[in-house]
Protein backbone atom coordinates (compact mmCIF):
# COMPACT_ATOMS: atom_id res chain seq x y z
CA UNK A 1 0.00 0.00 0.00
CA UNK A 2 1.38 3.41 -0.98
CA UNK A 3 2.36 5.97 1.63
CA UNK A 4 0.29 9.15 1.85
CA UNK A 5 1.65 12.30 3.42
CA UNK A 6 1.02 16.00 3.96
CA UNK A 7 2.62 18.20 1.30
CA UNK A 8 1.41 21.58 2.49
CA UNK A 9 -0.52 23.28 5.29
CA UNK A 10 -2.25 26.63 5.67
CA UNK A 11 -4.43 28.60 8.05
CA UNK A 12 -6.85 31.53 8.10
CA UNK A 13 -7.79 33.43 11.25
CA UNK A 14 -10.25 36.30 11.69
CA UNK A 15 -8.74 39.66 12.62
CA UNK A 16 -11.07 40.31 15.55
CA UNK A 17 -9.57 39.26 18.89
CA UNK A 18 -11.70 38.77 22.01
CA UNK A 19 -9.57 38.82 25.15
CA UNK A 20 -10.44 37.51 28.58
CA UNK A 21 -10.73 41.13 29.71
CA UNK A 22 -13.35 41.71 27.00
CA UNK A 23 -15.39 38.78 28.29
CA UNK A 24 -15.13 40.06 31.86
CA UNK A 25 -17.21 43.04 30.74
CA UNK A 26 -20.02 40.72 29.61
CA UNK A 27 -20.16 37.90 32.16
CA UNK A 28 -18.99 37.33 35.74
CA UNK A 29 -15.44 36.20 35.01
CA UNK A 30 -11.84 37.43 34.96
CA UNK A 31 -8.61 36.91 33.06
CA UNK A 32 -7.18 34.98 36.02
CA UNK A 33 -10.25 32.72 36.35
CA UNK A 34 -10.24 31.81 32.65
CA UNK A 35 -6.46 31.38 32.38
CA UNK A 36 -6.20 29.12 35.44
CA UNK A 37 -9.04 26.86 34.33
CA UNK A 38 -8.41 26.68 30.58
CA UNK A 39 -5.07 28.20 29.58
CA UNK A 40 -6.90 30.53 27.18
CA UNK A 41 -5.97 34.23 27.00
CA UNK A 42 -7.80 35.23 23.83
CA UNK A 43 -9.75 33.88 20.86
CA UNK A 44 -10.78 35.05 17.37
CA UNK A 45 -14.30 35.89 16.19
CA UNK A 46 -15.29 36.00 12.53
CA UNK A 47 -16.84 39.21 11.26
CA UNK A 48 -20.35 39.26 9.81
CA UNK A 49 -18.94 39.09 6.27
CA UNK A 50 -16.57 36.22 7.10
CA UNK A 51 -17.96 32.72 6.62
CA UNK A 52 -16.78 29.19 7.16
CA UNK A 53 -16.23 28.87 3.42
CA UNK A 54 -14.35 32.17 3.05
CA UNK A 55 -11.97 31.22 5.88
CA UNK A 56 -11.59 27.80 4.27
CA UNK A 57 -10.62 29.25 0.90
CA UNK A 58 -7.91 31.42 2.45
CA UNK A 59 -6.43 28.45 4.35
CA UNK A 60 -6.73 26.23 1.26
CA UNK A 61 -4.89 28.65 -1.02
CA UNK A 62 -1.97 28.80 1.42
CA UNK A 63 -1.80 25.01 1.73
CA UNK A 64 -1.97 24.55 -2.04
CA UNK A 65 0.78 27.11 -2.57
CA UNK A 66 3.05 25.32 -0.10
CA UNK A 67 2.30 21.97 -1.77
CA UNK A 68 2.90 23.39 -5.25
CA UNK A 69 -0.49 22.19 -6.52
CA UNK A 70 -2.92 24.26 -8.58
CA UNK A 71 -6.62 24.15 -7.60
CA UNK A 72 -7.51 22.81 -11.05
CA UNK A 73 -5.30 19.76 -10.35
CA UNK A 74 -7.25 18.75 -7.22
CA UNK A 75 -9.12 15.43 -7.18
CA UNK A 76 -10.91 15.71 -3.82
CA UNK A 77 -11.96 18.37 -1.31
CA UNK A 78 -13.19 17.39 2.16
CA UNK A 79 -14.35 20.13 4.50
CA UNK A 80 -14.76 19.20 8.14
CA UNK A 81 -17.16 21.59 9.87
CA UNK A 82 -20.09 21.72 12.28
CA UNK A 83 -20.76 25.37 11.44
CA UNK A 84 -21.37 25.35 7.67
CA UNK A 85 -22.41 28.43 5.75
CA UNK A 86 -25.78 26.75 5.20
CA UNK A 87 -27.27 23.23 5.28
CA UNK A 88 -26.92 22.99 1.50
CA UNK A 89 -25.05 23.27 -0.71
CA UNK A 90 -22.13 21.83 1.20
CA UNK A 91 -19.36 24.15 2.36
CA UNK A 92 -16.93 21.98 0.35
CA UNK A 93 -18.89 22.74 -2.82
CA UNK A 94 -18.66 26.48 -2.09
CA UNK A 95 -14.92 26.11 -1.53
CA UNK A 96 -14.57 24.22 -4.82
CA UNK A 97 -16.41 27.03 -6.62
CA UNK A 98 -14.30 29.80 -5.09
CA UNK A 99 -11.01 27.97 -5.69
CA UNK A 100 -11.94 27.21 -9.29
CA UNK A 101 -11.26 23.51 -8.68
CA UNK A 102 -13.88 22.29 -11.12
CA UNK A 103 -12.55 18.81 -11.82
CA UNK A 104 -12.84 17.33 -8.34
CA UNK A 105 -15.18 15.70 -5.86
CA UNK A 106 -16.22 17.78 -2.83
CA UNK A 107 -18.16 16.97 0.33
CA UNK A 108 -18.51 17.94 4.00
CA UNK A 109 -17.72 15.75 7.00
CA UNK A 110 -19.11 16.38 10.49
CA UNK A 111 -17.24 14.93 13.47
CA UNK A 112 -17.07 18.00 15.72
CA UNK A 113 -13.60 18.64 17.18
CA UNK A 114 -12.35 15.32 15.77
CA UNK A 115 -13.35 16.29 12.24
CA UNK A 116 -9.90 17.17 10.93
CA UNK A 117 -8.45 13.75 11.74
CA UNK A 118 -11.58 11.95 10.52
CA UNK A 119 -11.23 13.85 7.23
CA UNK A 120 -7.48 13.19 7.09
CA UNK A 121 -8.04 9.45 7.39
CA UNK A 122 -10.91 9.51 4.88
CA UNK A 123 -8.81 11.35 2.31
CA UNK A 124 -5.89 8.99 2.87
CA UNK A 125 -8.08 5.99 2.01
CA UNK A 126 -9.27 7.56 -1.26
CA UNK A 127 -5.65 8.09 -2.32
CA UNK A 128 -4.42 4.66 -1.23
CA UNK A 129 -7.14 2.89 -3.18
CA UNK A 130 -6.01 4.73 -6.29
CA UNK A 131 -9.34 6.48 -6.82
CA UNK A 132 -7.76 9.93 -6.40
CA UNK A 133 -4.20 11.22 -6.75
CA UNK A 134 -4.45 14.01 -4.17
CA UNK A 135 -6.81 15.63 -1.70
CA UNK A 136 -7.40 18.95 0.02
CA UNK A 137 -8.55 18.56 3.61
CA UNK A 138 -9.94 21.63 5.38
CA UNK A 139 -11.18 22.07 8.95
CA UNK A 140 -13.05 25.33 9.33
CA UNK A 141 -15.39 26.68 11.98
CA UNK A 142 -17.40 29.79 12.75
CA UNK A 143 -18.20 28.23 16.08
CA UNK A 144 -18.83 31.52 17.89
CA UNK A 145 -22.17 31.57 16.05
CA UNK A 146 -23.25 28.88 18.53
CA UNK A 147 -21.86 30.52 21.67
CA UNK A 148 -24.22 31.61 24.44
CA UNK A 149 -22.49 34.81 25.55
CA UNK A 150 -24.47 34.73 28.80
CA UNK A 151 -22.94 31.40 29.87
CA UNK A 152 -19.53 32.00 31.43
CA UNK A 153 -18.72 28.29 31.43
CA UNK A 154 -18.83 28.01 27.64
CA UNK A 155 -18.44 31.50 26.13
CA UNK A 156 -14.83 31.65 27.33
CA UNK A 157 -13.81 28.54 25.39
CA UNK A 158 -14.50 28.95 21.69
CA UNK A 159 -13.04 30.81 18.73
CA UNK A 160 -13.20 30.83 14.93
CA UNK A 161 -10.61 29.82 12.35
CA UNK A 162 -9.60 27.42 9.60
CA UNK A 163 -6.73 25.09 8.81
CA UNK A 164 -6.00 23.08 5.67
CA UNK A 165 -3.59 20.49 4.32
CA UNK A 166 -2.87 18.84 0.98
CA UNK A 167 -2.38 15.07 0.83
CA UNK A 168 -0.65 13.05 -1.88
CA UNK A 169 1.54 9.94 -2.26
CA UNK A 170 4.99 10.27 -0.66
CA UNK A 171 8.10 8.13 -0.22
CA UNK A 172 7.73 4.92 1.77
CA UNK A 173 9.83 6.28 4.64
CA UNK A 174 7.37 9.09 5.50
CA UNK A 175 3.68 9.97 5.62
CA UNK A 176 0.69 8.88 7.70
CA UNK A 177 1.75 5.64 9.41
CA UNK A 178 -1.44 4.77 11.28
CA UNK A 179 -4.85 6.01 12.32
CA UNK A 180 -7.51 5.34 14.94
CA UNK A 181 -11.13 6.52 14.83
CA UNK A 182 -13.64 5.86 17.60
CA UNK A 183 -17.12 6.93 18.69
CA UNK A 184 -18.95 6.70 22.02
CA UNK A 185 -22.48 7.83 21.27
CA UNK A 186 -23.67 7.05 24.80
CA UNK A 187 -21.75 10.16 25.93
CA UNK A 188 -23.48 12.35 23.35
CA UNK A 189 -25.38 14.41 25.91
CA UNK A 190 -22.15 15.74 27.47
CA UNK A 191 -21.87 18.33 24.71
CA UNK A 192 -24.68 19.37 22.41
CA UNK A 193 -26.03 22.26 20.39
CA UNK A 194 -29.53 23.00 21.69
CA UNK A 195 -32.13 25.61 20.73
CA UNK A 196 -33.16 28.29 23.17
CA UNK A 197 -32.95 31.96 24.10
CA UNK A 198 -29.48 33.47 24.38
CA UNK A 199 -27.99 36.92 24.49
CA UNK A 200 -25.85 38.01 21.49
CA UNK A 201 -22.35 39.38 22.00
CA UNK A 202 -23.18 42.77 20.50
CA UNK A 203 -25.81 43.32 23.24
CA UNK A 204 -28.04 45.20 20.75
CA UNK A 205 -30.77 42.63 21.17
CA UNK A 206 -31.61 41.43 24.66
CA UNK A 207 -32.39 37.83 23.78
CA UNK A 208 -32.87 35.86 20.61
CA UNK A 209 -33.96 32.29 19.91
CA UNK A 210 -30.91 30.55 18.46
CA UNK A 211 -29.08 27.25 18.81
CA UNK A 212 -26.21 27.31 21.28
CA UNK A 213 -23.63 25.05 22.89
CA UNK A 214 -24.54 23.26 26.13
CA UNK A 215 -21.80 21.32 27.90
CA UNK A 216 -21.27 19.21 31.01
CA UNK A 217 -17.67 20.23 31.60
CA UNK A 218 -16.52 18.02 34.46
CA UNK A 219 -17.83 14.78 32.97
CA UNK A 220 -16.49 15.75 29.53
CA UNK A 221 -13.04 16.39 31.00
CA UNK A 222 -12.78 12.89 32.43
CA UNK A 223 -13.90 11.13 29.25
CA UNK A 224 -11.74 13.38 27.06
CA UNK A 225 -8.52 12.59 28.92
CA UNK A 226 -9.08 8.84 28.79
CA UNK A 227 -10.21 8.90 25.15
CA UNK A 228 -7.24 10.93 23.92
CA UNK A 229 -4.65 8.91 25.83
CA UNK A 230 -6.16 5.65 24.59
CA UNK A 231 -6.26 6.91 21.00
CA UNK A 232 -2.55 7.80 21.05
CA UNK A 233 -1.60 4.43 22.54
CA UNK A 234 -3.59 2.50 19.92
CA UNK A 235 -2.33 4.56 16.96
CA UNK A 236 1.29 4.31 18.11
CA UNK A 237 0.96 0.54 18.54
CA UNK A 238 -0.59 0.21 15.06
CA UNK A 239 2.38 2.11 13.64
CA UNK A 240 4.75 -0.42 15.22
CA UNK A 241 6.28 2.24 17.46
CA UNK A 242 6.59 3.07 21.16
CA UNK A 243 5.42 6.19 22.97
CA UNK A 244 9.07 7.08 23.53
CA UNK A 245 9.52 7.30 19.74
CA UNK A 246 7.21 10.32 19.52
CA UNK A 247 8.99 13.61 18.86
CA UNK A 248 5.94 15.88 19.01
CA UNK A 249 2.29 15.53 20.01
CA UNK A 250 -0.20 17.94 18.44
CA UNK A 251 -3.44 17.62 20.44
CA UNK A 252 -6.85 19.18 20.05
CA UNK A 253 -6.74 22.54 21.83
CA UNK A 254 -9.79 22.29 24.09
CA UNK A 255 -8.35 22.97 27.54
CA UNK A 256 -4.75 23.13 28.75
CA UNK A 257 -5.68 21.08 31.82
CA UNK A 258 -6.92 18.28 29.55
CA UNK A 259 -3.69 18.43 27.52
CA UNK A 260 -1.60 18.29 30.71
CA UNK A 261 -3.61 15.34 32.05
CA UNK A 262 -3.18 13.42 28.77
CA UNK A 263 0.58 14.04 28.85
CA UNK A 264 0.72 12.79 32.43
CA UNK A 265 -1.30 9.65 31.65
CA UNK A 266 0.93 8.83 28.66
CA UNK A 267 4.09 9.78 30.58
CA UNK A 268 5.12 12.07 27.74
CA UNK A 269 7.03 15.24 28.72
CA UNK A 270 4.89 18.35 28.34
CA UNK A 271 7.64 19.98 26.29
CA UNK A 272 6.97 17.42 23.55
CA UNK A 273 3.38 18.63 23.28
CA UNK A 274 2.50 21.62 21.10
CA UNK A 275 0.06 24.05 22.71
CA UNK A 276 -1.37 27.25 21.24
CA UNK A 277 -4.72 27.35 23.05
CA UNK A 278 -3.72 30.59 24.76
CA UNK A 279 -4.03 32.46 21.45
CA UNK A 280 -7.10 30.90 19.87
CA UNK A 281 -9.18 28.92 22.36
CA UNK A 282 -11.10 25.91 21.07
CA UNK A 283 -11.77 26.22 17.32
CA UNK A 284 -13.45 22.81 17.16
CA UNK A 285 -12.24 20.89 14.08
CA UNK A 286 -9.93 23.75 13.09
CA UNK A 287 -7.94 23.68 16.34
CA UNK A 288 -5.67 20.77 15.54
CA UNK A 289 -5.25 21.84 11.89
CA UNK A 290 -4.09 25.31 12.94
CA UNK A 291 -1.86 23.85 15.68
CA UNK A 292 -0.21 21.50 13.16
CA UNK A 293 0.56 24.41 10.82
CA UNK A 294 2.06 26.48 13.64
CA UNK A 295 4.10 23.56 15.03
CA UNK A 296 5.71 23.14 11.60
CA UNK A 297 6.20 26.89 11.17
CA UNK A 298 7.89 27.17 14.58
CA UNK A 299 10.10 24.15 13.73
CA UNK A 300 8.67 22.11 16.58
CA UNK A 301 8.14 19.52 13.83
CA UNK A 302 10.98 18.84 11.43
CA UNK A 303 11.70 16.40 8.63
CA UNK A 304 11.83 12.82 9.88
CA UNK A 305 10.04 13.52 13.18
CA UNK A 306 7.40 11.13 14.48
CA UNK A 307 4.28 13.19 15.16
CA UNK A 308 1.14 12.09 17.02
CA UNK A 309 -2.06 13.98 16.24
CA UNK A 310 -4.86 13.34 18.73
CA UNK A 311 -8.31 14.75 19.38
CA UNK A 312 -11.74 14.22 20.89
CA UNK A 313 -15.04 15.96 20.31
CA UNK A 314 -18.78 15.97 20.81
CA UNK A 315 -20.39 12.71 19.89
CA UNK A 316 -18.29 11.67 21.65
CA UNK A 317 -15.75 10.95 18.94
CA UNK A 318 -12.00 10.57 19.25
CA UNK A 319 -9.17 10.05 16.77
CA UNK A 320 -5.41 9.83 16.42
CA UNK A 321 -2.89 9.68 13.59
CA UNK A 322 0.81 8.94 13.69
CA UNK A 323 2.83 10.68 10.98
CA UNK A 324 6.47 10.52 9.98
CA UNK A 325 7.06 14.09 8.82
Amino acid sequence: MMSVGILGTGTALPEKVITNHDLAKIVDTSDQWITERTGIKERRQAAANETTSSLSVQAARRALEMAGIEPKALDLIICSTISPDMPLPSTAALIQRDLGARACCAFDLAAACSGFLYALTTAKQFIQTGLYKNALVIASEKITSYVDWNDRNTCILFGDGAGACVLAPVRKDRGILSEYLHAQGHFGDLMMVVAGEREPLDQKTKTILLPHIAMQGQELFRVAVHSMAEAVEIAVHKAGLKLSDIDCVVPHQANDRIITAVARQLEIPKDKIFVNIDKYGNMSAASIAVALYEAVKEKRIQKGDIVALVTFGAGLVSAANVVRW
